[in-house]
């Protein structure tokens, strides 16, 4: 037996330890696993309601959204409307889970609620697109959509929020009713959703200290005070709460309600009590602290996140908007803000219908710029016969040039009044490059009004409309002769537009008048008798090589796009172009004094032109064949 003992001993061997590359593996995904177990995942259906309940419930006393489990059986809701639970502030890190609350809370109360029960208000002041897809599949609970909002798009909400909240106010008292379920009951008309305005990152509005933050701080004090009884109530998401500007804290402990996620120790007191540091202690995504007590430690009720996957939520979407058409709330789409693209002409509701049925608009000529940075209408310029009714293009921004450009052919051509209408565009464009093709096809939308010149035809061309011009000037038509309007593109290209000093003090017969010297009359006397320019010049120092002085200061409607501080100085006595960025400009109307930025239009798609110069083109035909029309 010692003998076998010995011979099993000699077989023995011990293994070798695997190599440095197969034991990082190895560690690796030990790491993976363990942080895998660490996570919690509650399925969104856990919370979600049966379809067959979809849109039953009421918001005449409260509001309710179920938010994820609180212990083995029980559901955390967020709770608003009774009592001190008005408004919800919350707080978490990056990686918290704070966007999935969001949208939890949304999609859960998008299933629960028809619109005439809630509505919407999404503002998101990140750099990202948490709100993009409600806009895509256009949430009709949604009212308004920021996506990487403007501080200034984020206060014009407020200030229509605000306006809302007198509104209602006004009918409140004219009812003698103290609450939603009382109003109500009177059977007014008005089914008077809850409001629900949600700001994500919402210290950005506050990181000027400006007017901007000092009305959006009043504004959201009065909202968070008074809304309560009228139906508005406000949530507030922020990765951190300290900094230098954040919500007064005046408003803040009107808040009552605060859900604490993932946060350091400091956020922790800020979010719910100067006494009550559970937020700190938490260690996973999607765990949180409900708090309906302002933040004191006896509110603490901890629960966890339910997990809603993008897949997940865009089906839920799909269904609600197919619920929605088939329940008469086709007609609920949203307004959209979305900061980080150009506007889209597609979404300018009053130029579609002005395609679809052209015709005269109050006030005189307009033409559409883009978007404004307010929850508005689309912002235009309108052309008056009056001194002054010009506009420049400033920038050297060429494409959005030529996009706004292409779209006030269209526009005009639309609105040409009986007497007729002539617009005249000089591009140095070359034969088959894009600005060229872009321009050909508005002009044919345009089915004659507009006709395009080449630096050949300029003086012919010039000559003829300042004779025009005077013309006018001296008859007993005057404003009653057919509109006329000129762009010229890019005038820092045009040699023979140059202005030239004449210092000469010659007795000789004056020569006949440069094409310089008709474009200066056309700036200086045109407008008065119907004849309108549209200029494009790159920077200050070419339009002065270009104009002079007195003429530039004839033209009463700017656009600049980015540009240095000095040229925006020169060209509005404020240095606010420097700063615009991409997508942006800033109209600026010299005779009222105002500055406004925009979103400019992106170049249109053919499928635009297309479809705009055969709805043109059909009603032209149409007065055409009846002997109508002009």
């Amino acid at each position: 037996s010692d003998e076998k003992v010995r011979s099993l001993a000699t077989k023995l061997a011990v293994e070798q330890p695997p190599s440095d590359e197969v034991f990082t593996k190895i560690i690796q995904r030990v790491g993976q696993a363990a942080k895998a177990a660490k996570r919690v995942v509650v399925p969104f259906d856990r919370v979600a309601p049966p379809e067959s309940e979809w849109w039953h419930g009421s918001t005449a006393n409260e509001v309710l959204a179920p938010l994820g489990p609180a212990g083995a059986k029980k559901l955390q809701f967020l709770k608003l409307g009774k009592g001190t639970s008005q408004h919800l502030l919350i707080a978490g890190k990056t990686g918290s889970g704070k966007s999935t609350l969001m949208h939890a809370m949304i999609t859960s109360l998008a299933l629960q609620y028809s619109p005439h029960e809630i509505q919407f208000y999404l503002i998101d002041f990140k750099k990202g697109v948490e709100f993009k897809l409600y806009d895509h599949y256009a949430l009709p609970h949604a009212r308004v959509i920021a996506i990487e909002s403007e501080r200034e798009f984020g206060l014009s909400v407020m200030e229509q929020l605000d306006r809302e909240l007198k509104r209602r106010g006004d009918l409140f008292r004219e009812l003698s009713v103290q609450n939603v379920a009382g109003f109500r009951q009177t059977g007014h008309p008005d089914p008077m959703p809850r409001i629900l305005l949600i700001i994500d990152e919402f210290q950005e509005i506050f990181v000027e200290d400006d007017k901007i933050a000092q009305d959006a701080a009043l504004i959201l004090d009065r909202l968070v005070r008074q809304g309560r009884a009228f139906g508005m109530h406000v949530l507030l998401g922020s990765q951190t709460l300290g900094g230098s500007y954040s919500l007064p804290r005046a408003t803040m402990v009107q808040m009552a309600v605060r859900i604490a996620l993932q946060c350091n120790e400091a956020d922790s007191y800020l979010i719910l009590d100067d006494g009550n540091p559970a937020a700190r202690l938490l260690s996973r995504p999607g765990e949180g602290i409900y708090n309906d007590q302002a933040g004191a430690i006896e509110g603490n009720s901890p629960f966890q996140v339910v997990w809603l996957p993008d897949e997940v939520r865009e089906a839920q979407l799909v269904a609600v908007r197919e619920r929605a058409d088939q329940a008469g709330f086709a007609g609920f789409i949203p307004f959209v803000f979305e900061g980080n693209v150009a506007a889209d002409v597609w979404g300018n509701e009053p130029l579609r219908r002005l395609l679809a049925q052209p015709g005269s608009l109050p006030g005189g000529m307009h033409l559409f710029l883009g978007a404004p940075n307010a929850v508005a209408g689309p912002v235009s310029v309108c052309f008056q016969p009056q001194s002054g009714s010009h506009l420049l293009l400033a920038g050297q921004q060429e494409e959005t040039v030529l996009a706004l450009v292409a779209i006030a052919l269209v526009t005009l051509a639309c609105q040409a009044p009986e007497a007729g209408l002539r617009s005249v565009v000089l591009a140095s464009s070359a034969p088959e490059t894009a600005e060229r093709r872009v321009l050909d096809q508005a002009i044919g939308q345009a089915r004659g009004t507009a006709s395009r010149i080449g630096a050949a035809e300029i003086a012919a061309t010039f000559a003829e409309l300042a004779a025009e011009v005077r013309r006018r000037g001296t008859s007993q038509e005057g404003i009653a002769c057919p509109p006329i309007f000129v762009f010229i593109l890019g005038l820092q290209r045009f040699k023979a537009l140059r202005h030239e000093e004449d210092y000469s003090f010659s007795s000789a017969p004056a020569a006949i008048p440069k094409p310089s010297e008709d474009l200066v009359t056309l700036i200086e006397e045109g407008a008065a008798v119907g004849v309108h320019l549209v200029l494009h010049g790159d920077t200050w120092n070419n339009l002065k090589r270009s104009l002079p002085r007195k003429a530039l200061g004839e033209i009463d409607m700017r656009v600049l796009f980015q540009m240095s501080a000095n040229d925006s100085a020169a060209l509005i006595d404020s240095p606010k172009a420097a700063s615009l960025g991409r997508h942006r400009a800033l109209l600026h109307r010299e005779q009222e004094g105002t500055s406004e930025v925009f979103r400019p239009y992106a170049l249109p798609d053919a499928a635009w032109f297309a479809g705009g110069g055969n709805r043109l083109g059909a009603v032209i035909d149409a007065e055409a064949g009846t002997g109508e029309g002009g």
